[in-house]
């Protein structure tokens, strides 16, 4: 724009950021600009999504008759699902399209942070070693927190937008703090940088911590105290120009792999695995739905539905009697009360299940119109998927349909064996509750029952046993054993009890059983322990139960930035 004479100065350049009310100074500019051939530029579009029907005309508008100059570029951020495709399909078809895509991979991600700065940035500050190191290091934090989001809820529990706005602000806070102050102030500046900077994004306390842990890692006294690491293979540079810190990126960079973000390896298996099924699943939905799958005697799309539908009918059992079952009751305590409120939920999903499904099967009888729930019912049977109606009364699970299903059945036979006298299992299956939360707090509330301990005060210890759920033949006298739980980001070693650095393509190791029992939170043991997340599933985020402590002889940051959590399902 500048080389053809089109800027602000010249006022042929008018550039509109949209937002609330800013849709009428957009027509306006457009019309100007049509007539006197001017440029426009129309920023952040996809924020005014009802105008831009509008917007359509207006462009179909100025396409016949307006000045051979005039030109209008427009901005939007990518959508992060197909449901956000907002921007009208003609403006789409009359444009051309440019991606800006970011830098992948921590070796580009780490120049183009550093691209952000320049020869006289790293010479405007009196202490030039402490600002040089600090600076490289922010650089290198940038660029993990930037490229962690690949590994998907591993990497962080939700996606945040980082931006270089945050490394040029941090970089600023660096600069006036050291200019100000006769020593580094450390803390002050990992709080800045960690809770208000980068922090200011972050919504979720685990993410919080990692954002916090990496800060810890990467930015503290010992960087001026001879080599220090910034991750393995890669010490952090000494006092260089500005072309020299390009140039050592080259040069020491180890090639790309997890351990750069001090995650494991199988941390990229999981995320690749995750991606490729991704893939096959849209494949796999884009097949054509008519009623025949393929010449010649095949099997009909209906006919495989009828199939699954009558087999599923089939397996369901008859839903709890709670009348039934409370009467059978003496006294109800904490467990009691879990119990009956699992058949509820349980009750509510099977009974949904069965309605649908035979409402389907009068549909495809032709005893009824197919309505629209009923074809998505039928397109989700058809390929595998929990239905939506189900999953609104279910609990989280990232299971294809055939899995879930059998999970659900297995449910339900936990179920009926422990609401058939009500004794405590021996080794309570805590994956199969809905809300696993509720009993998880009915052992504390037991404890606190029995010892008129403030229920306020307590908290949960967890001791991880040698032992496997067969091995158990009674419940402990106070507290609970559980099982079903998963380890994502390393594995437990049963025979020294702690946790240790997973192998190799194991992705989830099976936990053994775990012993939990209530004590007062003053007599809490914190010491080598680390303070790990409980997960209903691999998605993380919204799926959080309970944090257990798990015993560790190696500093718990590590596991932190390994993204270790147990998960209840895999």
């Amino acid at each position: 724009g500048k080389k053809l004479g089109y800027t602000f100065n010249n006022r042929n350049f008018h550039n509109v950021s949209l937002g609330q009310g800013q849709e009428v100074v957009a027509e306006q500019a457009l019309d100007l600009a049509a007539a006197e051939g001017h440029w426009v530029i129309l920023q952040n579009i996809h924020l005014v999504a009802k105008w831009l029907s509008s917007l359509e005309k207006k462009l179909e508008q100025h396409s016949e008759g307006s000045h051979r100059d005039f030109r209008v570029f427009i901005s939007a951020e990518p959508a992060p699902c197909p449901e956000s495709h907002i921007i009208p399909q003609g403006i789409l078809e009359n444009s051309i399209k440019i991606t800006n895509e970011p830098p992948s991979g921590m070796h580009a991600n780490l120049h183009k942070a550093l691209d952000n700065f320049n020869q006289d940035t790293l010479e405007m500050c009196t202490r030039e070693n402490e600002f040089k190191s600090i600076l490289f290091a922010l650089c290198y934090f940038h660029a993990v927190v930037a490229e962690r989001r690949k590994f998907g809820p591993q990497g962080w529990n939700r996606s945040y937008p980082f931006n270089t706005g945050d490394l040029t602000i941090s970089v600023n806070v660096l600069y006036n703090y050291l200019e100000a102050s006769s020593k580094v102030p450390y803390d002050d500046l990992r709080y800045l940088f960690g809770e208000i900077m980068y922090g200011g994004h972050i919504t979720d306390d685990w993410d919080r911590r990692l954002c916090k842990t990496y800060l810890e890692e990467f930015i503290k006294p010992e960087m001026l105290e001879g080599e220090f690491f910034l991750a393995p293979g890669f010490p952090i540079p000494g006092n260089m120009d500005y072309n020299g810190y390009h140039q050592y990126i080259d040069d020491t960079l180890p090639p790309e792999s997890p351990y750069l973000y001090g995650l494991h390896p199988n941390a990229e298996i999981g995320f690749l695995t995750q991606s490729s099924e991704k893939l096959f699943r849209v494949v796999l939905e884009m097949q054509p739905r008519g009623s025949s799958m393929g010449e010649g005697g095949a099997v009909t799309r209906e006919e495989t539905v009828k199939a699954l539908l009558d087999e599923m009918l089939e397996k369901l059992t008859d839903e709890f009697n709670i009348a039934e079952l409370m009467a059978k009751v003496e006294e109800r305590t904490p467990y009691v009360v879990v119990a009956f409120q699992e058949c509820e939920r349980m009750n509510i999903l099977t009974s949904e299940i069965k309605r649908s499904l035979k409402e389907l099967d009068l549909g495809l009888k032709g005893e009824l119109t197919m309505t629209s729930d009923m074809e998505s019912l039928l397109n989700a049977l058809f390929l595998d998927v929990v239905p939506e109606s189900w999953v609104r009364k279910a609990y989280p699970s990232t299971a294809s349909l055939g899995m879930w299903f059998a999970d659900l059945l297995t449910r339900i036979k936990e179920l009926e064996t422990w609401t058939g006298d009500f004794s405590l299992p021996s080794a309570v299956w805590l994956s199969g509750f809905f809300n696993p939360q509720s009993f998880l707090t009915a052992i504390m509330q037991s404890t606190a029952r029995k010892n008129e301990w403030p229920l306020d005060k307590m908290t949960l210890q967890c001791d991880v046993t040698k032992k496997n759920r067969e091995d158990f033949a009674s419940p402990p006298r106070e507290g609970a054993y559980i099982c079903g739980l998963f380890m994502e980001g390393a594995r437990w070693d049963a025979q020294i009890g702690i946790i240790t650095d997973a192998r190799l393509k194991e992705l989830t190791p099976a936990m053994p059983v775990i012993f939990i029992k209530a004590i007062p939170a003053d007599k809490q043991d914190t010491r080598s322990m680390y303070p790990c997340p409980v997960y209903k599933t691999r998605q993380r985020g919204p799926t959080y139960v309970w944090t257990f402590n798990l015993k560790t002889r190696e500093n718990p940051s590590k596991w932190v930035l390994a993204g270790v959590a147990l998960l209840l399902q895999v």
